[in-house]
């Protein structure tokens, strides 16, 4: 099964009318606060295009004689201070009323798109690029924001006060101003339509350049030691610089091309006012109209022109944050790859028997990892497996916690085939040390109590003990509150380990998985270690995954692969007297080993 790999580059086929109705369900959930928002919207726009309409009366009134004798209209002034007062009041309003639904919605996607990444699978994750998708997060949530912000405040405020306008002067004035009037915004929106549909694949450009940039530095910083070790810094600068360099030239063009939409934006908005001002001052000095007319006329087109001028703008941000939503929604659609059967039960572990039947497993259909691997591991037993790098040893242990699914054959615990069970439930039977351990940037406390977060903290200590960090902890200034770091590089390799001991014998699983537990420890930590895992062991069902063969020399029975097969199987002993793979790994491995103690001991890990 190929699954395709996680790029942030924008989809050609969006579907963006369908990506709107899925935001939806966010507004139905506040459907209240959506209806008063509507009403506060309405009531703001009827007051805003009032204003203009009272104004005319104020004007009319004083070109009167009585006008012009200084009686002054008192209750169309105080009216006409009542609709902007309403009128900024009723905005305000939406805009308190509506902030719950905007950061509302922002919550839920965020969590609902976090949520999802958990349970994608392993595959999944092997392939993304960690900066180009928290980028592509961070826009995704809020483009739902930015979206009903554009819907609710700027495109239909500036739909109401159009149709308004378009009301007042069919009602009142010659049809040549409504005329005018529609076609000045038919030309607008047509233009504003074609130059950003044209200006589209700059931004989109530029979105790719963007996420890629930011993935690669965040990739150079996570990996700062390795640039270092390769003196690479120049490399990396160099990387970064040539991806810049391409989204600066998408940027560029992105503003050049906007000047040109907002240049004849302009020119069409300005020959329609033009347009309509020459009617108007040709009815004033016919007599067909007053100066209030004229004044109404005049405010009500630049009053619907100054959104409109806007919403070129809105618009094209309106694309843009589609295009963003749509790699976060496409990101949801992603089917899970490995999922819980429709009629999966909690794991049942009575005894903890662990048992692989003709397991066959394959990353891609043409490259088989593992050729029917049979074997089991009786209770409170450890098997080990051994075999030269990629024998397939590690996928064993992915397959028991089920990240992936077997090719062929099945994987039972108890009786019960795994992917009959909830992965939840599978997972917490097991407890796993493994060979690359990463630590979350808190605390040693937080990352030992990770595994069972309800622990006290005498729990953690004992753990700690158990896995004999206790004191190295103890002995640090802050002690078990101490920063491990970014993926816990502040800590050595075999300190992370024993951290990572400690979380498993925190959690104290029936079935415990090591592999390459002891990997990154000096001979004399490993044999410390070592003894705290037996004991650890003695009453559970254990999968060691080793390559040193000193340290599984106790095991109840050792299997030996190569190539994705088990050649050879058996007990310590009785695989040094077949004198075949096992062996000659023995011999080689003991012949190291005397080698490395004759050029003197080895650093101590600390």
């Amino acid at each position: 099964m190929t699954i395709p790999r996680y790029t942030s580059a924008p989809h050609k086929n969006r579907q963006d009318l369908r990506n709107l109705r899925r935001i939806v369900p966010y507004l139905w959930e506040y459907r209240g606060r959506v209806l008063v928002a509507l009403l506060s919207l309405v009531l703001a726009k009827v007051a805003t295009v009032g204003i203009p309409v009272l104004l005319k009366e104020i004007v009319d009134t004083l070109d009167t004689e009585e006008g012009q004798a200084l009686v002054l209209p008192i209750v169309l002034f105080l009216a006409y201070g009542a609709l902007r007062l309403g009128s900024s009041f009723f905005n305000e309003m939406r805009d308190a009323v509506f902030a719950r639904v905007r950061y509302g919605a922002m919550r839920k996607l965020s969590l609902q798109v976090l949520k999802h990444l958990h349970q994608l699978s392993l595959r999944f994750h092997l392939d993304r690029r960690t900066g180009n998708i928290t980028r592509d997060l961070e826009r995704g949530a809020q483009s739902v924001s930015s979206i009903m912000n554009y819907m609710v405040f700027n495109i239909l405020p500036t739909l109401a006060e159009f149709l308004m306008v378009a009301v007042i002067l069919l009602g009142q004035y010659d049809i040549k101003f409504t005329i005018v009037t529609f076609l000045t915004v038919g030309l607008y929106v047509g233009y504003t339509l074609l130059v950003s549909e044209w200006r589209m694949n700059f931004r989109h450009r530029m979105n790719t350049m963007d996420s890629q940039a930011n993935g690669q530095a965040i990739d150079s910083l996570l990996n700062y030691e390795t640039v270092k070790y390769f003196n690479n810094e120049q490399f990396e600068v160099q990387r970064y610089h040539d991806t810049l360099n391409e989204w600066e030239a998408a940027a560029v063009k992105s503003q050049t091309s906007m000047s040109l939409l907002n240049f004849g934006q302009g020119a069409i908005i300005a020959v329609g006012l033009t347009m309509i001002m020459i009617y108007a001052g040709h009815g004033v000095v016919d007599g067909e109209m007053s100066l209030g007319d004229l004044v109404l006329v005049n405010t009500l087109m630049l009053q619907m022109f100054m959104p409109l001028g806007t919403l070129g703008i809105i618009y094209r941000m309106l694309k843009y944050t589609l295009a963003d939503m749509d790699l976060v929604l496409k990101l949801l659609q992603r089917e899970e790859e490995i999922q819980d059967a429709p009629d999966a039960r909690p794991l049942q572990v009575t005894r903890g028997r662990v048992e692989f039947e003709h397991v066959g497993f394959a990353y891609n259909e043409d490259r088989p990892i593992l050729k029917d691997i049979t074997f089991s591991i009786e209770p409170g037993r450890k098997v080990a497996v051994v075999g030269p790098s990629g024998a397939g040893k590690s996928t064993l242990a992915r397959l028991l916690f089920r990240f992936y699914d077997v090719s062929s054959g099945r994987i039972v615990i108890d009786d019960q085939d795994i992917r009959q069970v909830t992965q939840q439930s599978l997972r917490a039977a097991i407890g796993i040390v493994p060979q690359d351990t990463v630590l979350f940037n808190e605390s040693i406390f937080y990352n030992i109590q990770y595994a069972r977060p309800d622990a006290s903290r005498e729990e953690v200590e004992q753990a700690a003990r158990h896995a004999h960090i206790h004191d190295f902890i103890v002995n640090l200034p802050q002690g078990y509150d101490t920063i491990v770091g970014e993926r816990g590089l502040k800590l050595s390799g075999g300190e992370k380990q024993r951290v990572a001991i400690a979380r498993v014998i925190l959690k104290n699983p029936v079935i415990l998985v090591f592999d390459e537990a002891t990997s990154s420890l000096d001979s004399q930590s490993e044999q410390a270690i070592l003894a705290a895992l037996r004991e650890v062991a003695e009453q559970h069902t254990t999968l060691v995954v080793a390559h040193r063969l000193s340290t599984i020399v106790d095991a109840d029975e050792i299997l030996v692969m190569e190539a994705g097969q088990i050649l050879e199987r058996g007990t310590h002993a009785t695989l040094l007297a077949r004198d075949g793979l096992y062996s000659h790994m023995w011999a080689l491995q003991q012949k190291e080993q005397h080698e490395l103690l004759q050029s003197g001991p080895p650093p101590r890990d600390v």
